[in-house]
C-alpha cells in the first residue's frame, strides 16, 4: 500500500511538530507533500530539509527571501501568503490535510480541504468549526470528505461515541483541567500577569491556547465545536473540571453508562488516532500505568469566576454568527493581554461587548461570517484602546 500523501498547515507549531514526530515514528506510512508555517523561517527550513516536501508555504510573505536563502539548492516550490495557504489545502495530490493553524485564519483552509471530493481533514484548528460551523454540513454531504478531530477532548468524544448510536447519547461531557487559576480568588484576577497565565498545570501548548485555557474560553470554544462536529444540541453538552487531565472527555448514554477515553496528556495520541483512522496502530504515546495513578477528582466549573465559559454556552445555543464574533473578539483580546495592553479580566469583558454589540445573523453564509469576524475584531480593538486608558 502506497504512503498517504499529507499536508501539514502550521507545521512549526506545537501540533505540527507533534504530527511530524508521529510521521517519523511510522516510516513508510506517510509522504509529506506540503508544509506551511506563519513566520518561523528557520524551523520550516529545517523541516523541509528533513522531510523533503514538494511545497513549502510561508504566510508571512516578507520572509520568503530568507526562506529561499536557508533552503539553498533544495528542490521545493515556495508559496507565500494566506491565499497560497488555502490553495495548498485543496491540492489534488494530497489525501490528508492536517490543519494546525492557530485562530480563525484556518477557516478558509478547512473549507477548501473538505470542498474536494473524498478528502480527510485532521482538524486541530477548532476555530474552523466555531466560526464556520453552519457552512460544513452541506459541503461534507456533497463531497464525502471527513473531519477527523485532533483536539484531545474531541478525539476522546469521537472514540467514546463508537460505543452507541447517536440517538442513544444522553450527553457529551467535556473535561477541563481548570487551568492555573482554578483555586485563585476572583478578586485577584485583575493582578494576573501573562507569565502566570502561561504556566498551564498539565499541557504544553502555544501562548494563545494557553491563555484561552486560563480563562476557560478554550473550553467554551470546545463546547461550540462539539455542537457542530457531532451535530449535538448544546443542551446535551456539559463541562466538568478534572484537574488530573487523565480523562479527556466522556459520553453518557441513555442507559446511564459513561464511556471515557483515558491517557496521560500527550497530543501525539489523538494525532496518531486521526492519522491512522479507521485503524489503531501500536503506540506508547500517553500510556498509563494504572498502578501509579492516584485518585481522580471531578467538580463543576465556576461559571461566575470563568464567565467566558458561561457566555460560550449561550453563544452555542444562539448559533449563526454569534460563535464567530465570540472567537474573533477573544483572539484580539488575548493578543492584547499578552502584549500588556489589558488586564486578564479585560479578555472576557471584550468578548461580552462584541457579542452584545455586533449584529446577529441566524443563517449565515461565508460572507456573513467573515463580516461578523471583521466587525468583532474592529470593535475589540476599539475596546482595547478604551481599556488602556483605565
Amino acid at each position: 500500500m502506497s504512503p498517504r500523501k499529507i499536508s501539514i498547515l502550521g507545521s512549526t507549531g506545537s501540533i505540527g511538530r507533534s504530527t511530524l514526530d508521529v510521521v517519523v515514528r511510522h516510516p513508510g506510512e506517510f509522504d509529506v507533500v506540503a508544509l506551511a508555517a506563519n513566520s518561523n523561517v528557520e524551523l520550516l527550513a529545517s523541516q523541509c530539509r528533513r522531510f523533503r516536501p514538494k511545497y513549502a508555504c510561508l504566510v508571512d510573505s516578507s520572509k520568503v527571501k530568507e526562506l529561499h536563502s536557508q533552503l539553498g539548492d533544495q528542490k521545493v516550490e515556495v508559496l507565500a501568503g494566506s491565499d497560497e495557504l488555502v490553495k495548498l489545502a485543496g491540492m489534488e495530490d494530497i489525501d490528508l490535510v492536517v490543519n494546525a493553524v492557530v485562530g480563525a485564519a484556518g477557516l478558509l483552509a478547512s473549507l477548501e480541504t473538505v470542498s474536494n471530493m473524498d478528502k480527510s481533514l485532521a482538524l486541530a484548528n477548532k476555530e474552523s468549526l466555531v466560526a464556520g460551523g453552519p457552512l460544513f454540513p452541506e459541503i461534507l454531504k456533497r463531497t464525502g470528505s471527513r473531519i477527523l478531530p485532533i483536539d484531545s477532548e474531541h478525539s476522546a468524544l469521537w472514540q467514546s461515541l463508537t460505543s452507541g448510536k447517536a440517538d442513544e447519547v444522553r450527553r457529551l461531557i467535556i473535561t477541563a483541567s481548570g487551568g492555573p487559576f482554578r483555586e485563585l480568588p476572583t478578586n485577584k484576577f485583575d493582578s494576573i500577569t501573562p507569565e502566570q497565565a502561561l504556566e498551564h498545570p498539565t499541557w504544553k501548548m502555544g501562548p494563545k491556547i494557553t491563555i484561552d485555557s486560563a480563562t476557560l474560553a478554550n473550553k467554551g470554544l470546545e463546547v461550540i465545536e462539539a455542537v457542530a462536529l457531532f451535530d449535538m444540541p448544546v443542551e446535551k453538552v456539559s463541562v466538568v473540571i478534572h484537574p488530573q487531565s487523565i480523562v479527556h472527555s466522556m459520553v453518557e448514554y441513555v442507559d446511564s453508562s459513561i464511556i471515557a477515553q483515558l491517557s496521560n496528556p500527550d497530543m501525539r495520541l489523538p494525532i496518531t488516532y486521526a492519522l491512522f483512522w479507521p485503524n489503531r496502530v501500536q503506540s506508547e504515546f500517553g500510556q498509563l500505568d494504572l498502578n501509579k495513578l492516584s485518585s481522580f477528582t471531578f467538580e463543576p466549573p465556576n461559571f461566575q469566576k470563568f464567565s467566558a465559559l458561561r457566555l460560550a454556552f449561550e453563544v452555542a445555543k444562539s448559533g449563526g454568527t454569534a460563535p464567530a464574533v465570540f472567537n474573533a473578539a477573544n483572539e484580539v483580546a488575548v493578543e492584547a493581554f499578552l502584549g500588556g495592553s489589558i488586564k486578564f479580566t479585560g479578555i472576557t469583558d471584550i468578548i461580552y461587548r462584541a457579542v452584545e454589540k455586533i449584529d446577529f445573523i441566524s443563517s449565515p453564509d461565508l460572507k456573513d461570517i467573515l463580516k461578523a469576524d471583521s466587525q468583532a475584531r474592529e470593535l475589540a480593538r476599539q475596546t482595547v484602546e478604551k481599556l488602556k486608558c483605565l
